[in-house]
């Protein structure tokens, strides 16, 4: 009961947020809109209708130091500075508040006798207060929810995905699982030491440590298709952790940062928040040299990440290069690669890589892509349930959306995928060849 309050009252505190700027335009770091010159709501006093048109004429920096907020993505990692910041920001006295949201009904049909169909609810509402201070310091407190766990607790049809549990029994193979209710509740702090020099800290229940480039659903390269890469437990699985602490400094256009957090992945009860443990620790680096490229090398030392395993540990290794440019006023073209590398404790090692794109050349059209290469021993159970044989396996997706903006922050989205996968010889027994699969979904995005 507790936990479905707690849902309810972030969420009423985005709606607040959209309902009070809902007069206000959008404005982004690339795009800043002139401040508002209509009245100001009848429920604002006129000292916040004056500080919401100096948070439309200030530049946007980051709460963690004096970069663009465009640089920043989830948790505390970055993008290049050249990607977008969208969002529906409003001042409450002294405090800027920022909320958008992505929701997508999606129809999922997977092929071969591993595939299935099923037509599933995802996305994200995320909200933030920021509270800046006279002596150079900012507090940032944000809260990100999801509808997945609407979907069921055995998640979606997607061939050649693994991890995770629907029952805390078996594992699930060839679906993707669904996020938990609440992906983040965070809050950072830092002080600003000179121009180029800044110090944080960021502590989250859950939240995301630093390890690995932005989570898929922030990447820019990534947020627009629905379907989960199958490379997520190499790269960015650990976005959703019940325990998160980092400290992190940043001098101009680098940073250094590392974190502890509960190594431990979500259970299967994705309605609850798990109890916190700080078991695990990662270090990152990253380094954004011009406005256009970002690069980030991580590594992570994770305590029993699986609950079906829970006396495996794990080494991760992580390393990614992001190139986004603009097209136009309000195009843009983001790309990513990346490689990540799992290690268990008897000295096995597992490797993913993951290239992505996508092109939005205007308000009205995106399109996308991923090519994926993973090394797993997850695809068919071993003796007594556990891991089994190495297998190399391959995909190759491609889509696109066609947006329609039906409110100057809200846009209606109709978009499809095809997907093609690629397995050795001797899984084609099991898959029937080299299945495909394919997406239709309708979205509704707030930003």
């Amino acid at each position: 009961m507790a936990t479905r309050t707690l849902v309810g009252v972030c969420a009423g505190a985005s709606i607040l947020v959209l309902g009070q700027a809902a007069t206000a335009q959008d404005h982004t770091h690339h795009m800043p809109a002139p401040a508002a010159a209509s009245p100001a709501p009848h429920d604002m006093s006129s000292h916040d209708a004056m500080a919401s048109d100096a948070a439309h004429a200030m530049p946007m920096t980051s709460p963690y130091g004096d970069w663009p907020m465009s640089r920043d993505a989830s948790g505390t990692s970055w993008q290049p500075d050249a990607g977008d910041h969208g969002g529906v920001h409003a001042m409450r006295g002294d405090w800027m508040l920022m909320t958008h949201a992505l929701l997508n009904v999606v129809y999922d049909r997977q092929s071969g006798p591993r595939g299935g169909d099923k037509t599933f609810v995802a996305g994200m509402l995320m909200t933030s207060a920021r509270r800046d201070f006279d002596d150079g310091s900012t507090l940032n407190l944000r809260a990100m929810l999801s509808p997945d766990p609407l979907m069921g607790k055995s998640g979606y049809p997607l061939l050649l995905a693994a991890g995770e549990t629907a029952d805390g029994v078996t594992p699930l193979v060839d679906r993707q699982h669904p996020h938990d209710a609440f992906m983040e509740l965070s809050a950072s702090y830092s002080k600003r030491l000179s121009d180029k020099d800044s110090l944080y800290g960021y502590i989250g229940l859950p939240g995301e440590p630093a390890f690995g480039p932005p989570a898929f659903m922030h990447r820019m390269s990534a947020m627009d298709s629905p379907e989960a890469p199958i490379t997520h437990h190499w790269l960015d699985s650990t976005h959703i952790v019940f325990g998160v602490t980092t400290l992190g400094w940043a001098h101009d256009r680098f940073k250094l940062e590392t974190s502890a957090f509960k190594g431990r992945e979500p259970d299967q009860h994705r309605w609850d928040i798990d109890a916190p443990r700080l078991d695990s620790w990662s270090v990152r680096g990253s380094w954004n040299p011009t406005d256009e490229w970002s690069f980030q090398a991580s590594y992570a030392k994770v305590s029993a990440p699986e609950q079906l395993e829970p006396d495996e540990d794990e080494t991760k290794w992580s390393a990614s290069a992001i190139h986004t440019r603009r097209l136009g006023e309000a195009g843009w073209w983001s790309s990513t690669l990346a490689w990540g590398r799992k290690t268990n404790d008897h000295g096995e090692s597992k490797d993913g890589w993951l290239l992505e794109s996508a092109v939005h050349p205007n308000d009205r059209w995106t399109v996308f892509g991923r090519a994926e290469r993973i090394e797993t021993d997850e695809l068919v159970p071993g003796v007594g349930g556990g891991h089994g044989p190495l297998y190399v396996v391959g995909k190759a997706s491609v889509g696109a959306v066609r947006d329609w903006r039906i409110a100057p922050n809200v846009r209606f989205g109709l978009g499809a995928l095809y997907a093609v996968n690629r397995v050795p010889q001797a899984l084609e027994p099991l898959y029937g060849g080299d299945p495909d699969g394919g997406m239709v979904f309708v979205r509704l995005k707030i930003d």
